[in-house]
């Protein structure tokens, strides 16, 4: 199944204010094709949450709040969709499954969205709670690729990050451009911030890979 890969230009006005203020426009999609996007979204905006909260990273923040508005509007769809195709009792008996589903993928974007509402309160306020997080035995790292790094121009397919490190790349900031959940065909370029999720000594292994401390263990 393909991987949710979302390419976003942050601006001064946040994507997710700009999508809440257009108001919601009506496109035909399937009913399969709304829960597959739910439900790549609401396995990545916990992690982009976590992440946000964890280096007190604004921009992550404007992130999760984009693809919270985005679930709303899905979930929008996909009642329209509900509403439309319900004919008889037998036929809305059928769809309240999916329904659920799908009022269960928002709920969970919405505590996403909970999360990073919490760096509202100031970084010094919550510095204590992003230290408690980084003793949990998967932590969030943030790792740059450097000017001459063995890293730069591969794909993360051909590389094995995560098979050989046990360490998943959740995004990439690339410039003003965010690429959420990167599949294996992504290439990766000097200067790019990789946002990861880990072990403390899976991610050690690939940052001495990316400075050019080691050779890689593939």
């Amino acid at each position: 199944m393909r991987k949710l890969r979302i390419l976003g230009r942050l601006q001064k006005t946040p994507r997710w204010r700009q999508v809440e203020f257009e108001g919601v426009e009506y496109k035909a999609l399937s009913i399969k094709d709304i829960l597959t996007e739910m439900k790549n979204i609401s396995e990545l905006i916990v992690d982009l949450a976590y992440s946000a909260l964890i280096l007190q990273d604004e921009d992550i923040a404007e992130e999760v709040k984009y693809l919270e508005t985005r679930m709303d509007h899905l979930n929008y769809e996909i009642r329209l969709i509900a509403m439309m195709a319900a004919r008889t009792k037998e036929d809305a008996e059928k769809l309240t499954g999916i329904l659920q589903v799908a009022e269960a993928a928002e709920t969970l974007s919405n505590a996403a969205g909970d999360i990073v509402k919490i760096l509202s309160l100031g970084k010094d306020k919550i510095r204590f709670l992003s230290k408690m997080l980084r003793e949990a035995e998967e932590k969030i790292f943030r790792l740059k690729i450097p000017e001459g790094s063995p890293a730069k121009d591969r794909c993360i397919g051909d590389l094995r990050i995560e098979s050989e490190t046990g360490v998943r790349i959740i995004a990439i900031r690339r410039k003003d451009f965010w690429i959420y959940d990167p599949d294996g065909d992504t290439v990766l370029k000097e200067g790019d911030i990789l946002i990861l999720r880990g072990d403390e000594e899976g991610y050690k292994n690939l940052r001495k890979f990316v400075k050019g401390e080691r050779e890689w263990l593939g």
